[in-house]
This record gives C-alpha cells, sequence and structure tokens, in this order.
C-alpha cells in the first residue's frame, strides 16, 4: 500500500531535492559586491552614490575578517528548530555593544577613503560623534532598520548602521551549520535571520542550476523559491515581469496583480556577475516605471533609505 505524505515530510523531501539555502562566501561577499558597484557606477546617473556604497562595502568586507560575533546557543538553536524560526532572527536578538564597535570601524575607514564626497565625510562624523554621545538613539535606530521602517529614520546615517548590522549577521551566517536550520520556515522571510528578501537571483552552474534563490538583505543568504510566484504573497496568479525598454535582459521586475507589488529577479545566464544589493541599488529607473504602474516594492535596499517628509 502507497502511504500519503504529510505536509512536513513532502517539504523535507523538497529540501533534500535541491539545494535549500546558499550561505555566503566569507571571503568574498562584501568584496563581490564592492566590484559589482564600481563598475555599474561607470554608466549610472547616480554613480557617484553606488561608488560611495562601493566604498562601505570594502570596508564590511575588512570588517567581516576580523569579527567573531558569538554563535546562537543550543537552546536557541533546539526552539527554532521546534517551532520552525530563524535561528539568527534579528527582530529582538540580543545585541553586544560589539556590533557598535564595527559601525565605529566602518565610519572611520569610509571617511579615511581617497575621493569620498565631503557630505559622505560630514555624516560619518555625525554618526561617529552620536554613537560617543548618544549610544541608545544608535541602538534606536538600529532597531527602526531592522524593521524596515521609515519612521524617524535618519537617511544618511541608516546605509552605514545597516552595513554594520550586515557585517555582524553575515558573520554569523558564514559559520553556521546549514543542518541546525528548521525544516520549515515562515514564508517570505530569511530562513536563518528573518529579514526580508532584497531581491531575487536565477542561479547558474552546478547544483544552483536554473533554480531561483531570494537573497537576505541582512546576512546575505540565500534560499530557494520556485519560479513564476509571488515572493510576498504566494499567488501563482497574475505574475507578470517587466524591463526597461532598451536596458539590460538580466534585471527584471516580477510583479503581483493579487497584492500589487514587486521584487526585482536577475539572470545569471544573461549576466553572470550580477549582485542582487549591487544591481538593485543601480536599477532606479525600473523602480519609477513600476510605480508610475502602481506597483509597490514589496522591500527596500538595505543601502538606500529615504527619511519620511
Amino acid at each position: 500500500m502507497q502511504r500519503i505524505l504529510q505536509r512536513g515530510e513532502i517539504e523535507a523531501l523538497d529540501h533534500n531535492a535541491l539545494p535549500r539555502l546558499r550561505l555566503p562566501a566569507r571571503d568574498s561577499v562584501f568584496a563581490d559586491r564592492a566590484a559589482r558597484l564600481r563598475q555599474l557606477a561607470e554608466d549610472s546617473p547616480v554613480g557617484d552614490y553606488l561608488a560611495l556604497m562601493a566604498t562601505l562595502a570594502d570596508a564590511q568586507q575588512r570588517a567581516l575578517a576580523d569579527c567573531a560575533t558569538p554563535a546562537p546557543s543550543a537552546e536557541r538553536i533546539g526552539l527554532a528548530q521546534a517551532h520552525g524560526m530563524p535561528p539568527l532572527q534579528a527582530m529582538g536578538w540580543p545585541r553586544d555593544s560589539a556590533w557598535r564597535d564595527v559601525l565605529r570601524r566602518l565610519l572611520d575607514d569610509v571617511a579615511a577613503a581617497p575621493a569620498v564626497p565631503p557630505e559622505a565625510v560630514q555624516a560619518c562624523g555625525a554618526l561617529r560623534r552620536a554613537l560617543d554621545e548618544d549610544p541608545a538613539a544608535i541602538e534606536q535606530l538600529a532597531d527602526a532598520v531592522l524593521a524596515e521602517s521609515q519612521d524617524g529614520i535618519d537617511g544618511a546615517a541608516a546605509p552605514f548602521v545597516m552595513g554594520a548590522l550586515q557585517v555582524v549577521w553575515t558573520d554569523m551566517a558564514t559559520r553556521f551549520d546549514a543542518a541546525q536550520l528548521p525544516v520549515v520556515s515562515p514564508f517570505g522571510v530569511c530562513p536563518l535571520c528573518g529579514s526580508l528578501p532584497v531581491a531575487s537571483v536565477v542561479r547558474i552552474g552546478g547544483q544552483y542550476q536554473g533554480y531561483r534563490y531570494l537573497c537576505c538583505s541582512l546576512c546575505a543568504a540565500e534560499w530557494h523559491m520556485v519560479r513564476v510566484k509571488c515572493s510576498h504573497c504566494e499567488s501563482t496568479e497574475g505574475i507578470a515581469y517587466h524591463g526597461v525598454e532598451g536596458g539590460p535582459e538580466a534585471i527584471k521586475a516580477e510583479s503581483c496583480d493579487r497584492c500589487r507589488t514587486y521584487r526585482k529577479i536577475f539572470y545569471q545566464e544573461k549576466d553572470v556577475r550580477v549582485e542582487p544589493v549591487a544591481d538593485d541599488l543601480a536599477s532606479l529607473v525600473l523602480d519609477v516605471l513600476m510605480g508610475e504602474a502602481d506597483y509597490s516594492r514589496a522591500s527596500g535596499n538595505p543601502l538606500l533609505w529615504q527619511e519620511e517628509e
């Protein structure tokens, strides 16, 4: 007699049939992003900002090399496994004050780098002073950044705060044992840290060939999701793909008519160099077009924040 598999068993089989999770490459994750940002900056109307974020990414790579964030306890991992929750969940994580030391290092590195605009140097200096004078306010800003809140966000400071948090969570992600991941995780968020994806990439090569992965905006982990399915509401109907006329074929916006949101999707077969955060940040024209078509972004870019007016 053929046994009918239960939901959890089916998902477990699916996770074993293909790589469910792609952990970030510790020795190159931010360096690759910096290189891509500089490449995209050459012909971009926002090239100066992309170049500044490349300088930040370089500083992140250097900071990551020395970062040693305490790993989650066995008790925390056990609770995550029992309840199907991300084991490195960013919201509510008891942050050690050492993350602010990472932020100080990033600010000093960026401010001292050549060709950094004076406005950016001033922003780094102001944030550096705030770290010393009002660390509680910096912690509040970190909470708002992790929650993707626009309320009370300092748009000039937020990318640097997020940059430091990315280093800390990427450090933990690179050292995480994927075998300890819960079999089932909440839909639409990173199974490691619970953050929203910035975009998705259809990968090429080896075991990843042709699979679509959502890309975490915080810890740089990627997790598998079937194609032609809304990454926001799970709908498989009303999915459409949009591009900029005459623009790169590797970049599309995947929209959903059910929830009227979109996220960008990148195709490595069209451009092997695509990097989710960098390519999303450099394709703001597509965001404008999607806004004009009455679609909203499902989540933002971790390196671009707008202050609420």
